[in-house]
């Protein structure tokens, strides 16, 4: 039997800067001119949710209702996404690092490695009320949540859980070979960020005057006016746009004192690992409540 180990994760939780990051690899690794447009994607990553390989998986039109269905599905699923191409591929998802009963979420044998990208939970909730068409609070509540799913329409299920748990899991995952990568690093230098991710992690020299045409092209005001002019077909039809600000920061405009101590709350030892410089400042907002 074939190796399978072909699939690099782009894993994130939710509105953390995944599809920046398929968009920035696409524009670096493919000829100048040939890099697919924000609504093509799939012709340079897949993703964990793509419906025609559940199809092909379940011999016939797929159509779950419960995780127990899901899970019988997504290994086979899986093995098809592997071999989908003959070597190393990108694979989107936003799946926890899982076993559930018997079926890993990320199994080992169709993994080769991961990008991980992570966003700061205090940016992130805005930004994930957006994304789930609901209120500050409940966003948190979401994301603080052990249980917390998402998933298509016809029953392909995306486990997310808590922020912490999903970023300590992608972070320590065992045996996995993994890159590291924060939002906010990626938007304070692009250039650094993608230029550690070639080095250090596909063992690679830098092109430059490639690496400045993909920072370019994918800059979030480039991909802000694709979806004002072509739309974006990966947007949940609850959201209004997308590509909403795009920025670092924004938090302090947009949680009140008590919800920036309630994800300081559920969040602390996460946030002392990875973003040991917004504690000082957060403790002083939460304070004022």
């Amino acid at each position: 039997m074939s190796d399978l180990r072909r699939i690099i994760w782009l894993a994130s939780y939710p509105k953390s800067g995944n599809t920046w990051m398929r968009s920035l690899l696409a524009h670096y690794f493919m000829p100048p001119g040939q890099a697919p447009d924000l609504n093509n994607l799939r012709n340079f990553t897949t993703g964990d949710v793509r419906r025609d390989f559940f199809d092909a998986a379940a011999g016939g039109v797929y159509r779950g209702t419960t995780i127990d269905e899901w899970l019988k599905v997504r290994p086979a699923a899986l093995r098809l996404i592997a071999g989908s191409k003959p070597n190393h591929h990108f694979v989107k998802t936003h799946c926890q690092t899982l076993r559930v009963g018997d079926v890993d979420l990320v199994p080992p044998e169709v993994t080769a490695a991961a990008i991980y990208i992570m966003r700061n939970p205090f940016d992130l909730a805005p930004s994930f009320a957006r994304h789930q068409a609901c209120d500050l609070d409940t966003a948190i509540d979401r994301m603080s949540n052990p249980d917390s799913m998402a998933g298509t329409a016809e029953g392909i299920f995306e486990p997310l859980g808590r922020w912490d748990d999903h970023v300590t899991g992608w972070t320590t995952a065992p045996g996995l070979p993994r890159h590291v990568l924060r939002y906010e690093d990626m938007l304070a230098n692009t250039g650094k960020a993608m230029r550690g991710l070639i080095e250090r992690f596909f063992r690679l020299p830098v092109d430059k005057p490639k690496l400045a045409r993909a920072v370019k092209a994918t800059s979030f005001e480039a991909m802000k006016v694709f979806e004002e002019k072509h739309g974006f077909a990966e947007k949940p039809s609850e959201m209004k746009t997308f590509f909403a600000r795009g920025q670092a920061g924004v938090w302090r405009g947009d949680l009140t004192p008590a919800q920036v101590g309630r994800i300081r709350e559920a969040f602390l030892p996460v946030l002392e690992t990875w973003y040991p410089e917004m504690l000082k400042e957060t403790a002083e907002v939460a304070a004022g409540a």
